[in-house]
């Protein structure tokens, strides 16, 4: 079923008899907190608690999936960030939201007594994004490819990791997970820089001779207010148990670049069929 983690009725209709949940809705547009705040608390924070509330009065819950943030380490000392890393800061509301949805979901399963697994992931991308930097540079190009605005100083620098290693990464740790609540890193174990992938993203389109221009950011090059500038997870843990991502950085932006544009070249292709059967079936209006 279809439903709004934010409408009551939804939830308990569509927790009712399951013993896994996987939690992955929320709003993760990072950018969009320092300018409405409540739109993370409401789509992220609430939501999670509302979800929480309906697993507990369903009583049939075994095992509870949530997929947190790297954002939640803010701006770490230490480089890769192991899961025990402290004190978590995060420079960002969505960060800071994650966080707190993290410690609803451990004292829900410590409280009620159901696993949790709980998964700071890295830059997840893959052909059905719709947000994020490898979104944002085929849009602008498709609109001017002679120009590609870039948000910061571009050197930007993060982790990317593929859907596919994500969910692998994610259905091993479920299966793998011994205490009541564990905490997983999911990352590539390598970087990739913001200029990197306008260059990745101008190569796959096909495109020569565009003009990069840097806005120079905020605080110090960031692209947005909150934008942590250097992130890359330890994700050994996870590694112990058996997961190793088959695709760098570089590969998964690659991988994602591609089939962002397969995917929109398929929709354009269909779209005149799609319209002739729209109107072969369409009521006629009153």
């Amino acid at each position: 079923m279809r439903g709004d983690l934010t409408n009551k009725d939804d939830i308990s209709k569509a927790v009712r008899g399951c013993e896994v949940i996987f939690h992955l809705a929320a709003n993760s547009e990072v950018r969009i907190g320092s300018v409405s705040p409540e739109i993370h608390y409401q789509q992220n924070v609430e939501a999670t608690f509302n979800l929480l509330e309906a697993l507990r009065k369903a009583g049939n819950v075994k095992a509870f999936v949530f997929a947190s943030s790297s954002t939640v380490y803010g701006e770490p000392s230490k480089i890769p960030t192991p899961e025990d890393y402290s004190p978590l800061k995060p420079i960002s509301i969505y960060g800071a939201s994650k966080l707190a949805c993290e410690a609803l979901v451990a004292a829900y399963a410590y409280t009620y007594g159901f696993k949790a697994v709980i998964y700071r992931l890295a830059n997840i991308v893959g052909p059905r994004s719709r947000h994020g930097v490898i979104y944002d540079f085929i849009q602008k190009l498709k609109a001017n490819p002679r120009e590609l605005e870039i948000l910061g100083d571009g050197t930007q620098t993060k982790s990317y990791l593929y859907i596919s290693d994500c969910i692998e990464a994610m259905l091993l740790g479920l299966d793998k997970a011994e205490g009541r609540v564990e905490v997983f890193n999911v990352g590539s174990e390598d970087q990739i820089s913001v200029m990197r992938i306008a260059e990745i993203v101008v190569e796959e389109m096909g495109l020569r001779n565009v003009e990069f221009k840097l806005t120079g950011g905020v605080d110090g090059g960031r692209g947005w207010k909150g934008d942590v500038k250097n992130m890359l997870l330890d994700v050994s843990k996870l590694k112990g148990l058996g997961w190793r991502p088959r695709y760098d950085s570089e590969e998964a932006v690659r991988l994602a670049t591609r089939s962002m544009l397969r995917a929109s070249e398929t929709v354009k292709l269909a779209r005149p069929y799609l319209s002739s059967a729209a109107e072969r079936t369409a009521k006629p209006s009153v």
